[in-house]
């Protein structure tokens, strides 16, 4: 009977942290899910927005990236939020944001005020954006923790296809008052399930309370020589005294870490993707596709798409690593962006029959399969990874925000390049800005994939070339 005690009780703490780990990943990936929803729900319902607010060009493209703006100005605040608060209580008032916000959003009664709650609704988005990726590299095993912040990606992917699928049904009756509404669901169910989560043992470390970082992480961890190893390596990166600011400012290192992270953001906006989630009706009706329900059975199948080749990252990125997955998928766009322009072109100059439509159709496709297996999930995942303890908030704050401002950026001057250089030539510079980017991701982004964020950290602050600050020797 004696014997079979520590068994039963290491079972016992087994399947506890197996259930804490499952919770932790449930409520970040109702994070990512409004995340989702609240990039694609805007996709089905700015048509109708527009036709009953009489909106201009200009106006469009501010309902669509009002919420980017938002979005830059929560990840922005949240650094000190996150900071002072904890990641567990950012989540919380992200999710209340994101509440509030969608019943505004949806009984706004003139476009003046649906940009006020768009603003809003960014803000919360910006929060949960922020918190969300971080929250997981700080709880997750690292061998799984790209899985785990890829799992998040895949649910930003399920809510914007789910957005699409509701936008759909609304279509029909020109609904888009519920669209907006609807979303408010799940972020209650975000709202009632953070309440139990623990705080994140770095966080509680780096305000000092190491009995907590301890308690913590032998109800996250079944094994007792991972937790001393964790909490010791914890420990040791709490030498560094100075924080945020303070330590960017002074050192180097942590200046080309957050200037790295920061680009990495700016990269994953710029390949032009999200203006297919943004616009992917407009896109689908500049290919041939008259109607409505043409263009949202489309739409409904670049976002099934992106749900999809998720899983390619979630299935490689802790094996084949971070850097093979990005130079593919860059690729995939570069020849993705570069064709649809083709297609396009032909189409606006009446040179083109219904297969160059679904050639169109079938390269937008692609590129969001290959961003959704590669920039998408694996830039968050790299930079929660990155940043030194010390300075992990005010790092993850400067890429989220740019991240946002890059985002509002392109959302903010589709409509107006496609009108002033033209269809095809918007999509071929977004071409070649994808094959820029392919020689950035060799000659700059490190490989992280099983490597401790302790020693990733270790490397970095020894000097180590960017490229190198994830090998393990």
């Amino acid at each position: 009977m004696d014997m079979d005690t520590p068994t039963m009780m290491n079972k016992t703490t087994k399947s506890s942290a197996q259930k804490m780990t499952f919770l932790i990943g449930f409520s970040a990936a109702m994070a990512g899910l409004l995340f989702g929803l609240d990039i694609g729900v805007i996709a089905g319902a700015l048509p109708f927005i527009t036709t009953q607010f009489e909106l201009t060009t200009r106006l469009q493209e501010w309902v669509v990236s009002s919420m980017m703006l938002g979005a830059a100005l929560g990840a922005l605040s949240n650094g000190w939020l996150s900071f002072y608060l904890g990641r567990k209580y950012s989540l919380l008032a992200g999710a209340l944001f994101f509440i509030v916000s969608c019943f505004g959003s949806a009984l706004a009664p003139n476009v003046e005020v649906l940009l006020v709650w768009r603003l809003i609704l960014g803000f919360a988005v910006g929060i949960a954006s922020y918190t969300a990726p971080l929250y997981l590299s700080e709880m997750a095993p690292e061998n799984i923790r790209g899985k785990m912040i890829a799992a998040y990606q895949l649910l930003v992917t399920i809510g914007i296809l789910l957005a699409f699928l509701s936008d759909t049904y609304f279509s029909f009756t020109g609904n888009w008052r519920m669209m907006l509404g609807i979303i408010s669901v799940p972020a209650i169910i975000l709202f009632l399930v953070v309440i139990f989560l623990p705080n994140s043992p770095r966080w509680l470390a780096s305000k000092g309370r190491l009995n907590e970082t301890e308690q913590v992480l032998k109800l996250i961890r079944n094994d007792p020589v991972k937790v001393k190893q964790e909490f010791d390596d914890i420990k040791e990166s709490l030498q560094q005294k100075q924080e945020g600011w303070t330590l960017f400012k002074i050192n180097k290192n942590v200046r080309r870490t957050v200037y790295l992270g920061m680009a990495l953001q700016a990269m994953q906006q710029f390949t032009g993707m999200n203006i297919i989630m943004y616009y992917a009706p407009k896109i689908f009706s500049l290919a041939g596709f008259a109607t409505t329900e043409q263009q949202m059975i489309a739409t409904i199948i670049v976002g099934l798409t992106f749900v999809l080749a998720t899983f390619i990252a979630i299935f490689t990125v802790d094996k084949l690593g971070r850097k093979p997955i990005l130079k593919v998928g860059f690729s995939i766009m570069a020849l993705g962006t570069l064709v649809l322009g083709i297609c396009l072109l032909l189409i606006e100059n009446g040179n083109a029959s219904s297969v160059t439509s679904y050639a169109a159709v079938g390269m937008a496709i692609m590129c969001i399969g290959g961003y959704a297996m590669s920039a998408a999930p694996v830039v968050w995942i790299l930079c929660s990874e990155i940043q030194p303890l010390k300075s992990r908030d005010f790092g993850v704050t400067c890429s989220t925000t740019t991240n946002w401002i890059s985002n509002m950026i392109i959302g903010a001057t589709f409509l107006t390049l496609l009108n002033h250089i033209g269809v095809a030539q918007t999509f071929w510079l977004y071409t070649g800005l994808n094959i820029l980017f392919i020689f950035i991701v060799i000659f700059f982004v490190p490989e992280t994939k099983n490597i401790s964020l302790e020693h990733i950290e270790k490397n970095l602050m020894l000097g180590k070339k960017l490229r190198y600050i994830g090998n393990d020797k």
